[in-house]
């Protein structure tokens, strides 16, 4: 497959709109088994910090074998992920590197397999499959290298894509209670004839007293002076700190 062609399908995998990176990493793993001449099923995982933290396979054999490798601690796997190589198996049922890898390959009819890494940060760990001995070629390697780079780029734009949303509604959050808060002390200002420090002060003090946050405490002040929260709730939950400015609580005013 040529170089710009490969690019193109492994970018088409990405669609910022409906981005994960589940769903990244098993078209990933479609997209090896389909174009690697040789290969009948593949695997993807992504490690972080030496822990496995997301896989996905073409098919369900591939996933086991990724489990054998990791029960017993060794495999092609995880030396291509030490050395950051890649790491072949000719002939699954004469390699004596990974044993227990080798009779489970042998068991599921597996006789090849292909093992390659790329990535910093997130390490993107690619495994092809083949049923025959030697049944990938090196001109297929050198594709499934370019799989692997396109795999490990395409995870790290999702991240990234995830990162910036994720600051993005926080963000948005942080500036939504703020807005709160705000109207919160206008309103209260306007009440107690405070300033703004002061009411500021007084929502605070409602907010540890009440084990609430301050703008859903923001929040029952608004409902308050629009009256969601009965007449005298606002001076009720104004009050509530223990703040006045005078001697005692302001009561119901008699006629003038």
């Amino acid at each position: 497959m040529p170089l710009p062609d490969l690019a193109l399908q492994t970018a088409s995998l990405l669609r910022l709109s409906t981005a994960t990176e589940e769903r990244a990493l098993h078209q990933l793993a479609g997209l090896a088994a389909d174009q690697v001449r040789g290969c009948c099923a593949a695997s993807v995982g992504v490690w972080r910090a030496d822990e496995l933290a997301a896989q996905a396979s073409s098919h369900p054999d591939a996933t086991r074998l990724t489990q054998v490798q990791l029960d017993h601690d060794r495999g092609p796997m995880l030396d291509s992920l030490a050395g950051r190589v890649p790491v072949q198996c000719d002939d699954t049922l004469g390699d004596l590197r990974w044993p227990e890898y080798a009779t489970a390959a042998v068991r599921l009819g597996v006789r090849c397999s292909v093992t390659l890494c790329a990535g910093d940060e997130a390490v993107v760990v690619l495994s092809l499959l083949g049923l025959r001995p030697s049944a990938m070629s090196l001109e297929q390697l050198q594709l499934a290298e370019l799989v692997a780079a396109f795999s490990a780029v395409l995870v790290g734009a999702v991240a990234d894509y995830r990162d910036s949303r994720l600051t993005n509604v926080q963000l948005q959050d942080a500036a939504a209670g703020r807005a709160l808060v705000d109207q919160a002390k206008g309103i209260l200002m306007h009440a107690l004839s405070c300033s703004a420090d002061e009411a500021l002060a007084r929502i605070r003090d409602v907010s540890q007293r009440s084990n609430l946050r301050a703008t859903e405490v923001a929040a029952r002040v608004i409902d308050a002076q629009s009256g969601r929260a009965g007449e005298a709730g606002l001076l009720d939950l104004s009050w509530a700190s223990g703040h006045r400015t005078s001697g005692r609580r302001p009561g119901p005013r008699g006629p003038g």
